[in-house]
């Protein structure tokens, strides 16, 4: 079965030759992204290949290599070791990466989200206005839970957002973000906030052989009322009912940054009998996602599957671990799109959602300066794989 980018129109000229770099911490991710352009580049056919506006189309490699060197202090700055003059640059970073240290007065410190965003704009800052554009990909948008003031307080998100284009950003492409409304901070240029529901369905169906999709078997869930369009969207989509839980908090005090949950109620219909995919943006400690799992189990739901964004995991994997040896949970589903511990990748309970190849597909298109709506809305590709499994003809 042939490949669907070969069926993408991508004959026109490209805005210029591209470039991928990715800041440390999201070379793992990138590497995969650069096998499938590398590939499909080398297999696509265009009369134009051989001229000047198409120089450097074929390559083996698309990565420009970049170094942040550190001083004994902590400090650092950005370095670019090859030509970008004219390039269409494509900047990946998970601000999440934890994993990763340097030497602080010599001790060993670990990268912060602060940090990671620091690295970025040292990058962006060494090239110096010398690239025909630069599109950031930002799969977990930084400070994106600061997003809105409610009280004498910093909007930490839409200062970075307006920092990247004063500083030459052209596009921000981020997934699943937590509020879309912060782009009203940056009205004149290129946001998009990508969902990744195509790969959770594609996820669940690919690992789970006996799913009744349709409204007497099956309901997708929102957490909370954030995540409402979330919910709604997969749930129209797929063609099944939905139901929200909305959390009552005790507003007279704050515990670590935020109000106290008193509470979950439940509004929808009755989930007797049926599996149920909560969808969420991301799993902090996951102990909202737990506790409404526990809630929908005593509402006598049968599996309980989880499909989230951002797989953040902050208060270790134990409590996932209880819940699945309990029954609470059926499967928990995250992207790739930010750093995976290694023990989670063994996790019996866990699926993982790999979004390279979509990237990938964002970025060639891009790069011919195409539009993406066609991957913004992956409708037709998710009533198609829902039909291909209901036939039998998924492995």
């Amino acid at each position: 079965m042939p490949v669907r980018e070969e069926k993408r129109n991508l004959n026109s000229i490209p805005v210029g030759s591209l470039g991928i770099i990715p800041l440390k911490g999201c070379q793992q991710l990138a590497d995969k992204v650069d096998e499938y352009l590398v590939k499909w580049r080398a297999e696509r056919e265009s009369e134009h290949k051989d001229s000047l506006a198409f120089a450097g189309y074929q390559r083996n490699s698309y990565i420009i290599q970049t170094r942040v060197p550190r001083f004994g202090t902590g400090e650092a700055k950005g370095e670019i070791l090859e030509s970008v003059r004219g390039d269409d640059l494509y900047l990946l970073v998970d601000v999440t990466n934890h994993s990763l240290t340097y030497s602080l007065c010599g001790h060993e410190n670990h990268m912060s989200p602060d940090d990671h965003y620091q690295d970025l704009k040292r990058i962006i800052a060494a090239v110096g206005g010398k690239s025909r554009r630069i599109t950031v990909i930002m799969p977990f948008l930084y400070e994106s839970r600061q997003h809105k003031r409610n009280s004498r307080e910093s909007l930490d998100c839409a200062l970075a957002l307006q920092e990247m284009v004063r500083m030459g950003v052209d596009n921000i492409i981020t997934f699943d973000a937590h509020d879309p409304r912060v782009q009203n901070a940056i009205p004149l240029n290129g946001f998009e906030t990508v969902s990744p529901t195509y790969q959770f369905v594609k996820g669940l169906l690919n690992h789970i052989p006996d799913l009744k999709i349709d409204t007497e078997h099956m309901m997708i869930i929102s957490p909370d009322e954030g995540g409402m369009s979330r919910a709604i969207y997969m749930a129209n989509v797929m063609g099944l009912d939905m139901g929200m839980f909305y959390k009552r908090r005790d507003y007279t005090k704050v515990v670590n940054g935020r109000n106290p949950i008193v509470a979950h109620e439940f509004l929808g219909s009755s989930v007797k009998g049926k599996d149920v995919i909560i969808v969420d943006d991301m799993i902090s400690s996951g102990e909202s996602v737990l506790e409404v799992a526990t809630f929908l189990k005593r509402r006598k739901a049968n599996r309980i599957f989880v499909a989230s964004t951002f797989g953040l995991f902050t208060g270790g994997l134990e409590k996932f671990d209880e819940a699945y040896k309990k029954g609470l949970i059926c499967r928990v589903l995250t992207t790739n799109l930010i750093y995976q511990q290694p023990e989670l990748l063994q996790k019996e309970w866990y699926i993982s959602c790999d979004m390279s190849k979509y990237i990938a597909y964002i970025i060639d298109t891009l790069n011919h300066d195409s539009s993406i709506s066609d991957l913004l809305n992956p409708n037709d590709r998710i009533h198609t794989i829902i039909g291909r499994y209901n036939n039998g003809e998924l492995a």
